[in-house]
């Protein structure tokens, strides 16, 4: 009883080793780069954490539980489409980096301004009645209204990154588990344990990233724009690797696939 206790409580600290895995920083990487506040970007890692630890709990058990068997081709695309997002999230920051890159060379005339916290540049005149678009009708504006002002998607794009990574790893989590307690009952805290740990651990990391480009940006005007393009080709380059290692290496897209849970 008490070596089941203690691996189940080993799991708390290897979730919170979990979350600093490099797939996993990047992802949210390129979401706090565009946030910048460390609250937000504690509220980023914990959706991130939550969303991971639902995964790993619901497949997880399924595994320990029911007896689930991942086939190859079915790991091997949870594990692509890691790599494909991770691919999408570069892309996005690039392109809004390189946008905000060209307004500031001045190769259009546009100064960022803010319509409550929807900051953005645009061509105009300094004139009173040369705004293009009313203070109201913003892309954030438009959302809210359609949302209700909750801004849902603010919440679900870290929920569903975590969702994402969680399916890609939960199969070696389980059967690692399965393998160490082969209690269902100890079996199943030490997954609840693991989530707690990533979701601790991605909340300091997102914190850890947020802090210092917080207290930086007043003095370095550029920085965010800089970071935000560094983290959109590290995440752009690390999700065309795993695409290729997953898709081809690992011949998802070939005859015979081989897949190790990871």
């Amino acid at each position: 009883m008490t070596s089941l206790l203690a691996v189940t409580v080993l799991g708390f600290f290897l979730g919170m080793r979990h979350a600093a895995d490099p797939d996993h920083v990047i992802a949210v990487a390129t979401i706090v780069s565009r946030h910048g506040s460390p609250a937000r970007a504690a509220v980023v890692g914990l959706l991130w954490g939550v969303g991971h630890t639902l995964t790993i709990l619901v497949v997880g058990a399924g595994i320990v539980l029911v007896g689930w068997v991942i086939p190859p081709r079915v790991g091997l695309s949870l594990e692509f489409s890691v790599g494909v997002m991770l691919t999408v999230l570069g892309i996005l920051n690039l392109r809004a980096g390189l946008r905000a890159a060209r307004a500031a060379a001045g190769r259009v005339h546009a100064h960022a301004h803010a319509h409550g916290d929807y900051v953005h540049t645009h061509p105009h005149q300094h004139r009173p009645d040369s705004h293009p678009h009313r203070p109201d009708d913003t892309p954030l504006a438009r959302l809210d209204r359609m949302l209700g002002g909750l801004r849902l998607y603010e919440v679900l794009r870290p929920l569903v990154v975590g969702i994402v990574h969680g399916l890609a790893g939960t199969a070696a989590v389980a059967l690692l588990v399965l393998t160490a307690i082969g209690t269902s009952g100890w079996a199943v805290a030490y997954l609840l344990l693991f989530g707690l740990g990533t979701i601790l651990g991605m909340m300091l990391i997102t914190v850890g990233l947020a802090w210092p480009l917080a207290g930086l940006t007043p003095r370095f005007a550029n920085l965010p724009r800089r970071l935000q393009l560094a983290s959109g080709v590290i995440s752009l380059i690390a999700g065309l690797a795993i695409s290729y290692q997953v898709g081809v290496v690992d011949g998802l897209f070939g005859a015979t696939p081989t897949w190790t849970p990871k």
